[in-house]
């Protein structure tokens, strides 16, 4: 399985919410925390890039190729399914417990 991100796996600073500050993960870390949680080894494709932008890298041409947007965290499964936001990747990560990737 491959999990295509924008720069990578890494914390956010804790970003400012209102007048208090909260930690919160980035959406391409809550993808791959998820499925490493639940047993799986994903090869993480980096894609660098910002979506709103054209898409210059072939990252961000793969992913837009694949899904029809330029958005990550995408996961493409070892049967070539697509699972794009990492709401859904977690979820799919919690049904499909397992080891290797």
């Amino acid at each position: 399985m491959r999990l295509y991100v924008c720069w990578g796996t890494f914390p956010v600073p804790w970003p400012r919410i209102g007048h208090s500050w909260r930690p919160d993960a980035h959406p391409c870390k809550k993808a791959h925390d998820a499925l490493k949680e639940a047993g799986h080894s994903p090869e993480v494709v980096k894609a660098y890039g910002l979506a709103p932008l054209p898409d210059v890298t072939r990252g961000r041409k793969e992913v837009k190729r694949l899904t029809g947007e330029s958005f990550v965290p995408v996961l493409v499964l070892d049967d070539g399914e697509v699972i794009k936001d990492s709401k859904n990747i977690a979820a799919w990560a919690q049904g499909n417990r397992g080891g290797g990737g």
